[in-house]
């Protein structure tokens, strides 16, 4: 039966009461919005109302109202947020297809719109295009970026077409910034907005007097123009500046601000493989309508490209974390340290935390040894394969979704400086390095080691993160450190970076068909066709994957180049976020969540892994597919603590199945079949 009011007219008069009175709440697109605006996590959300996390997810999605306790205190912190984050006049939805003929993209309207342009050639699509000077309304009323064609069609977000009339580098910064109405809205309060990208095709870079290609030697070692370049030389005289990478693939033009007005413009030349084919697949060859759409959806999800996906990963956390904000002294409002942050000045790292080459080491003459806290590369030896495991038809691999992603979710880090300590007591709340001997510790060698990289057991005395003690200690072993190097200061850092990544990663591979709400077999069989779905969002997807690893490796980004010797500083150690001791957490932690499910699933099935290579595990299996080894309840629900099939961050999806033979003859050869176990090309490999 249906639950319809006795009387219409007296719910209607309520309702309408409760708009009057102010009691009704924004809708739940619009809490989502003003909560991420201000860089707030859920948790937050729910710490400050005095309930749980997914009470406000259920708010968030519209599943459920707060009750009248809490109503009034999440409405005054909407209208607050609301105040301070104000909705965009004219938003710009970013849809699977924005024109539904794909042949073209949106027609775009206006006072100097006209009939549509003749293609210059067979494969140039129709365009009109929108008269910026005539059309802005807003700051980022036209997104936050473009791509730049030959022929001065600028394509925006949202099928827009404008008409971009720049023919020299200069006076394309000075469109950007005067004329387009590019650029995005900070993703925290204390941030800044994103700096506007314009993204050039080959013939776009060619008409501006840039080459089609870096050309030269010493231009193509550098990646980047030489200083004495015709465009370099314009770009200075112009009174603007390059950044220190220069003008590459990736090139920052920027004057100082004037006032609150930032002068900064990033360029980002497809020739010039600043769309990196592993990261961004197959983009760089698209129309530039659909690489408009690819980072379009990418900008709105993650962040407005900076670079490589990695640098993006890297400068999301600082715009979802900013180093400072305004606070008053005397008066007077000054910019001081925010909370949580990782501050805007670089830190040294302990000892073991750091590597070989850094000055921390070298000049204290450091033979302490180092964390060794890196993703698992295992195979079990061949000579514990039981007969009945090698008479089993298939070899089946499971791929963790985003495991370091979900590492990073609630990971507790160290914010201030290392201290050191001598015979400290073990406490697996405070981040740090423990130095501790493990060797102790014998476990089933037909599971690998869990304080190991290699899988093998400890022979001594090494440094752990916490987590990987922490899991010895989960073990019931005693944990004994020698010594420590630990952080008084913590704070959950990586909280708004997790999050906002895990909603892009999980919206997109939804926009692909690849649901929460399917059965197993439904997304097994939607995840073996979601790349054929829609290329556009299957490229979105491989970016925000690489995002995620990227982003975690550049925390210990190494010294590059050949003139680089030991001991001397490096650029990127430079920055607040060079920080080694973050990068060891999340991966010990991902290895220590990768040996729980390991060991649970002896203890759900007794089976044992054949191999593990970071996020791939390999099973020997009586079935070709993960339900056939799967543990399951008599009503066919997943059991928890084992492996599970999903579409969220740290559930598993199918990487591959091979014969179980073929599995066997690599392990005999020393190769680990996790590698393979996708492409089978594992025979021709001869240099694993």
């Amino acid at each position: 039966m249906s639950s319809q009011p006795s009387d219409p007219l007296a719910a209607v008069d309520a309702l309408l009461a409760a708009v009057e009175a102010g009691h009704l709440l924004p809708a739940p697109a619009e809490r989502v919005r003003l909560r991420e605006a201000a860089g707030l996590t859920q948790a937050a959300v729910a710490q400050a109302l005095g309930v749980r996390i997914p009470s406000i997810q259920a708010w968030e999605e519209g599943r459920a109202e707060p009750k009248p306790e809490r109503l009034q205190a999440y409405r005054r912190l909407l209208e607050g947020l609301a105040q301070r984050y104000p909705a965009p006049a004219r938003p710009h939805p970013l849809s699977p297809n924005p024109n539904p003929n794909p042949a073209a993209p949106q027609a775009c309207t206006g006072p100097a719109a006209a009939g549509p342009e003749q293609p210059t050639a067979p494969s140039r699509r129709p365009v009109r295009k929108r008269d910026v000077a005539h059309t802005a309304d807003g700051p980022y009323q036209h997104g936050p970026l473009v791509v730049l064609d030959g022929d001065g069609s600028a394509y925006a977000v949202g099928g827009v077409v404008l008409d971009c009339p720049a023919t020299t580098v200069v006076e394309l910064v000075e469109w950007t910034l005067k004329e387009s109405g590019l650029g995005a809205p900070r993703l925290n309060r204390n941030g800044k907005d994103s700096d506007p990208l314009i993204v050039l095709t080959a013939s776009a870079a060619v008409k501006l007097g840039l080459p089609e290609r870096l050309e030269g030697h010493e231009e193509r070692r550098s990646l980047r123009l030489a200083e004495d370049h015709p465009v370099v030389k314009q770009v200075a005289k112009a009174k603007w500046q390059l950044t220190q990478r220069g003008f590459g693939p990736w090139a920052r033009i920027y004057r100082k601000a004037e006032g609150s007005a930032r002068q900064c413009v990033q360029l980002a030349i497809l020739s010039w493989d600043a769309l990196d084919t592993r990261s961004w697949p197959g983009v760089a060859t698209m129309h530039p309508a659909d690489i408009a759409r690819v980072l379009g959806v990418y900008a709105q999800r993650v962040i407005t490209p900076r670079g490589s996906t990695a640098v993006s990963g890297l400068e999301l956390m600082t715009a979802l974390r900013p180093p400072t904000r305004a606070v008053q002294e005397n008066g007077t409002w000054v910019s001081g340290h925010n909370p949580g942050s990782l501050g805007s000045d670089p830190m040294d790292p302990a000892p073991p935390e750091a590597i070989a080459e850094h000055p921390v080491v070298v000049r204290s003459g450091w033979t302490g040894g180092f964390l060794n806290e890196e993703a698992y590369q295992w195979v079990r030896d061949p000579a514990l394969l039981s007969d009945e495991e090698c008479l089993l038809p298939y070899a089946v691999g499971l791929d963790l979704n985003t495991a370091f992603l979900a590492a990073a979710a609630r990971l507790t880090v160290g914010l201030s400086a290392p201290d050191h300590f001598h015979r400290p007591v073990f406490n697996k709340k405070i981040p740090g390095s423990w130095l501790a001997d493990l060797s102790h510790i014998g476990l089933d060698p037909r599971l690998p080691s869990p304080f190991t990289p290699d899988g093998t057991r400890p022979t001594g005395p090494a440094w752990y993160q916490t987590h990987t003690l922490a899991y010895a200690q989960e073990l019931g072993h005693e944990v004994r450190p020698i010594e420590a190097y630990l952080r008084r200061e913590t704070g959950a850092y990586l909280d708004p970076w997790h999050d906002r990544l895990k909603t892009a990663y999980v919206d997109t591979l939804a926009d692909l068909g690849v649901t929460a709400d399917l059965t197993d077999a439904g997304f097994l069989a939607a995840m073996e066709v979601h790349q054929q779905t829609d290329p556009v969002m299957a490229a979105v997807l491989a970016a925000i994957k690489a995002t995620v690893k990227g982003g975690i490796g550049k925390l210990r980004e190494r010294p590059q180049g050949r003139t680089y010797r030991d001991g001397d500083p490096w650029p990127a150690m430079q920055r607040p976020t060079w920080r080694p001791d973050i990068r060891a957490a999340v991966i010990s932690k991902a290895r220590v969540n990768m040996h729980r499910k390991l060991a649970n699933m002896v203890k759900l099935t007794g089976l044992f892994p054949l191999a593990v290579l970071s996020d791939c595990v390999v099973y020997p299996s009586p079935g070709a597919s993960p339900p056939d080894f799967l543990p399951y309840d008599a009503s066919g629900k997943a059991l928890m603590g084992g492996f599970r099939l999903g579409p969220t961050p740290g559930l598993a999806k199918l990487e591959g199945v091979q014969e179980m033979a073929w599995a066997v003859d690599l392990m005999e050869k020393g190769l680990n079949p996790a590698r393979h176990i996708k492409g089978g090309d594992a025979v021709l490999d001869d240099g694993e």
